[in-house]
Parts: structure tokens; sequence; C-alpha cells
């Protein structure tokens, strides 16, 4: 069995009143391609912030690679190796596919504020780092030929493939995406499931947040689900498409989903 990557225990987060997360336990285990999926409101991005750092969780533990990383700074989890993409794209749209993936570089070199304004050896040593790391990771998940296009000029679904491109300079052990194929059609979405398991083929463990129950389904091998901040069901997605609590979270007591519809 592959060690475990990354390990929530009993983790809880609490607004005020509001138990946004509460007691869930999860394990995701190196060159998985895990999804988080459940209704709006079940904590799912909640959750994640947790994982990433964004979040200090009210109560429970998350490890990472064996250790514990409550309480660490989202930069400082970040540099142990994870990588995080957000609902919203952030990408700079009047900046070109290459100089947004360079901008990933940042937490691996060393130039400071003033070697920026000199440009001194060592700007220039980091510039041309991330120059030649910037199109290895273009090269590497398909998108040379965009590489001197704006980002504001790029189809929806290419712009997603970028900011994970931007994400993978990190050099992470596990990518975190969050609703990758949101407001995606359905081209575009299956586009981006092969994408993502075409990564996860090559090394990369992957961790999903999505509502669209198709695409984690086709695209993971196992699956967490949240409801009101709690976890309701966990396994394959053989077993999750066959809860009955999954299945009234989704649907309402009474009716069962079926396939892969």
């Amino acid at each position: 069995m592959k060690s475990v990557l990354l390990e929530a225990r009993d983790i809880c987060q609490y607004f005020g009143g509001l138990k946004a997360v509460e007691k869930v336990n999860m394990q995701i285990r190196v060159g998985d391609i895990f999804g988080v999926i459940g209704p709006n409101g079940a904590g799912k991005t909640t959750f994640f912030n947790i994982c990433s750092g964004i979040f200090k969780p009210t109560s429970g533990e998350i490890f990472f690679r064996g250790e514990s990383i409550n309480g660490f700074a989202p930069e400082k989890i970040a540099r142990l190796g994870m990588a995080r993409t957000f609902q919203n794209i952030q990408l700079f749209k009047f900046m070109t596919v290459l100089e947004n993936v360079k901008i990933g570089f940042h937490i691996r070199t060393k130039t400071g504020m003033l070697s920026a304004i000199l440009r001194d050896r060592q700007y220039r040593e980091d510039e041309r780092f991330a120059n030649e790391k910037g199109i290895e990771v273009l090269e590497r998940v398909g998108l040379m030929s965009f590489k001197d296009t704006l980002a504001s000029n790029l189809p929806y679904g290419i712009q997603r493939k970028v900011e994970i491109a931007r994400a993978l300079a990190l050099d992470p052990k596990i990518l975190l995406l969050d609703e990758p194929v949101a407001g995606m059609n359905p081209i575009e979405t299956k586009a981006l499931s092969d994408f993502i398991i075409d990564l996860n083929k090559s090394g990369y463990t992957i961790a999903v947040i999505e509502h669209d129950m198709k695409f984690v389904m086709n695209t993971c091998n196992r699956i967490l689900v949240l409801n009101f901040g709690q976890k309701i069901c966990e396994g394959t997605p053989e077993t999750v498409r066959n809860d009955k609590g999954v299945n009234e979270a989704y649907f309402g007591k009474g009716i069962i989903a079926g396939g892969n519809s």
C-alpha cells in the first residue's frame, strides 16, 4: 500500500455557532486523484483552506508527509510541497502564459526587493532559472503553443490549465484544485479531466474539490463526500455512487442516482 501523503484527523472548523467542518478524517495516498464533493455549503472549500494553512482548525490535526502542519503559514506549507489553485481564476490577464507560469517560481528563487530593483547577478540568475523551468513546465503540460499569448486572450479552459501549470512551478508533492471545471462546458470539462489524469500518470498526486459529480466519478480513484460539514462517505467511485446517504444529499430522500450521468 502506498504511503499517506496528506491526512486529516478529526478536523473541526467553527465560525461562531456555525460548524463549517465537523470531525472530518481523510487520507490521501501517494498517486491518488482524490475527489472532495458535496452540495453547496458542505464545507469543501473550508476544508481545503484548513489543509493548505489558510485557516487554522478549531480542533483536530493536519499531517503532510508525516509531519503536523497545524499553525504553519500557507507559504511554509507551499515550500513543503503543497500547491493550490482557487475557485476563481487568478491569472495576470495582461501577462503572457510564460510570464504567469514564471511567477509560480518565486518561492524557489532568492531574489529580494533590492536585487530586483538593481537587476543584479542574483536577479539575472533567478530570471534565467524561472524562464528555463517555465518552458519545461509548459512543454510537460502541452501548453507551449500558448507561451507568448496574453492570458486575457485564452479560452476559459486553457486559462484553467495555465493556472494549474503555474502551481506545478512549485514542484509540488500534491496539487489541490478548487472547483477546476466550474463554468466549463462539457467539452472543456472532458479536456481538463484528461489533463488531470495525464498529470497524475506523470507522477503528481492530486486532490480536487468539485460540484460536478460526473467529472469526479470519471477522474478520481477515491472520493470523500461532505454534507453540512460532516463526512458521509469515503471510498471508490463505485462505493460513493451506490451510497444511500450520498444520493439523499444530492437528490433528496427516496431518489437514487444511477450510472455516470
